[in-house]
């Protein structure tokens, strides 16, 4: 085999088997460290299996993950785990009916057809309240886009408990963004400088980590000190999160754990008859850098 270079027929052996050896990662915006994160844990499961590991990028689309779905299903893959673009879909609901077991990641509002791992956003939200009052910040700012049902729980988690722990009413600006990136979170110092002084917040909670990141560079450009003037906190725990500018605070979740519970579970559904559904939900914490305190 070595002299003639023999290379194994995978597909014949897919054909053969009745089943595929190749599990998909289907994530909404391959570009986040946070989802290479997820997908790094992922592979140390499917590894240990001898499985492939097939990742796509949706980039936010809805027409490209449906796109990416069928072209999966018609392959016959072992399995999809998926971080969904907006919640609930008819074409991800439909897979498991049709024969590919299907994992929701970062989205717990995926009912009972599948099974799901995520985080707790809305104590994640509450974490980075307590954190901001503790420092004596009233005037805050939230930052991040409109839609996305982990913003909105991350954001209604920061201001009930904002509400609760401070005798004067606190006030949040949103600063609504168009999307999750760097860039965004450049335009959002923009915007926050552009208050007046009076009622500008003194800090912001951010969506994610790579919008705090931009924040952070944005202020640099307009001028407002971090955290001398503007305090900034940001979420998911990336790893870029300790190495930037100013290294930031952050609600750190287990990515790549997160990643290796949906991979479990993800084969499990389709190796074992017995299988029940389940819902895991992982526990945020607070990492407090420079750029809050």
């Amino acid at each position: 085999m070595a002299e003639l270079g023999f290379v194994r027929n995978e597909s014949a052996r897919h054909l053969r088997a009745g089943r595929s050896r190749v599990v998909a990662f289907v994530a909404s915006d391959a570009a986040n460290p946070f989802f290479a994160q997820i997908a790094s844990g992922v592979e140390d499961v499917v590894e240990q299996e001898d499985l492939s590991l097939f990742t796509c990028n949706s980039r936010q689309e809805l027409g490209r993950q449906a796109a990416y779905l069928n072209r999966l299903e018609q392959q016959r893959v072992l399995g999809v785990l998926i971080t969904p673009v907006a919640g609930r879909d008819d074409l991800i609901d439909a897979l498991p009916s049709r024969g590919t077991p299907v994992v929701v990641l970062d989205d717990s509002s995926s009912g009972s057809l599948h099974c799901s791992v995520s985080v707790d956003d809305r104590l994640g939200g509450k974490l980075a309240a307590e954190h901001l009052a503790e420092l004596g910040h009233i005037r805050v700012a939230f930052v991040g886009p409109q839609g996305f049902r982990q913003v909105s729980e991350r954001r209604e988690g920061f201001e009930t408990t904002l509400s609760t722990l401070s005798d004067v009413t606190p006030s949040i600006t949103d600063v609504v963004t168009d999307g999750l990136t760097v860039a965004h979170g450049r335009s959002a110092a923009k915007q926050i400088a552009d208050l007046p002084e009076s009622v500008r917040p003194t800090a912001a909670f951010c969506a994610n980590d790579l919008l705090a990141i931009g924040l952070i560079r944005g202020c640099a450009d307009v001028n407002l000190s971090v955290p001398g003037e503007l305090a900034v906190v940001g979420y998911d725990g990336i790893e870029f999160a300790e190495t930037a500018g100013v290294p930031l605070t952050s609600i750190a979740g287990p990515s790549r754990e997160l990643g290796r519970a949906a991979a479990r579970l993800l084969l499990d559904e389709s190796m074992n008859p017995e299988h029940q559904h389940q819902r895991v939900t992982f526990t945020p914490q607070l990492v407090v850098r420079s750029s809050s305190c």
